[in-house]
């Protein structure tokens, strides 16, 4: 059993939301600048992909190169940004017990399952990310490398990289403040084709203050 405490920190808060997003399905919504996003893996193991916008222009959106050259790493953890592709800071990770976040492996999809493993008809992230933006006029060519949030791709010193096993404890859990108001798009990870989830996608919990 873990001994982390999901909702440390966070009495007294001003709690705006306060949301299950259940396995395999998408999220989307507005965060205003200066509010924090808690993203909660409630069972733990499970990959949650992550995508953001200015929330008052959506052609500016997060940026995978940006956000890597910034940080220094692959892997992003507490004191890191997710920077826009005008090179302005998104997010903030302001808190993190998992460490080490995925900006490499992208979301999968429908086309990627059939291509890597031979399987029909096995939506994904890309789809869930579409249902979450379609609201807010957005679609398939607005859709970026993300980051995956608590799941690991090791890359090895050939460069050879892997999708791990999900490995995150119950609990675990990552606070991004908003360094704008920023339109966040979320897929609770579906896949059961390779080990990102340990092939049983779990529900995740949001929280805003």
């Amino acid at each position: 059993m873990s001994d982390i405490n999901p909702l440390a920190g966070l009495a007294g808060k001003d709690i705006v939301l306060d949301q299950i997003v259940p396995a395999r399905m998408p999220w989307g919504g507005i965060v205003p600048k200066g509010k924090t996003l808690r993203i909660i893996d409630l069972e733990g193991s499970q990959a949650v992909d992550f995508l953001c916008y200015n929330a008052a222009d959506t052609a500016e959106r997060y940026n995978a190169p940006n956000t890597i050259k910034a940080a220094g790493t692959l892997l992003l953890t507490a004191g890191h940004k997710l920077y826009s592709d005008r090179g302005q800071a998104l997010f903030s990770i302001v808190a993190d017990t998992f460490g080490g976040h995925d900006t490499i492996g992208g979301c999968c999809s429908a086309p990627s399952n059939r291509m890597l493993y031979g399987v029909e008809d096995s939506p994904g992230c890309r789809e869930n990310f579409l249902s979450a933006l379609e609201v807010h006029g957005l679609g398939w060519r607005d859709v970026v490398p993300n980051v995956n949030f608590f799941m690991s791709v090791p890359v090895g010193a050939a460069g050879e990289a892997a999708i791990a096993a999900g490995s995150s404890r119950a609990g675990e859990y990552v606070d991004l403040r908003a360094e704008m108001d920023v339109l966040v798009a979320i897929s609770n990870c579906p896949q059961v084709n390779n080990p990102c989830n340990n092939y049983n996608p779990t529900p995740v919990r949001l929280i805003v203050w």
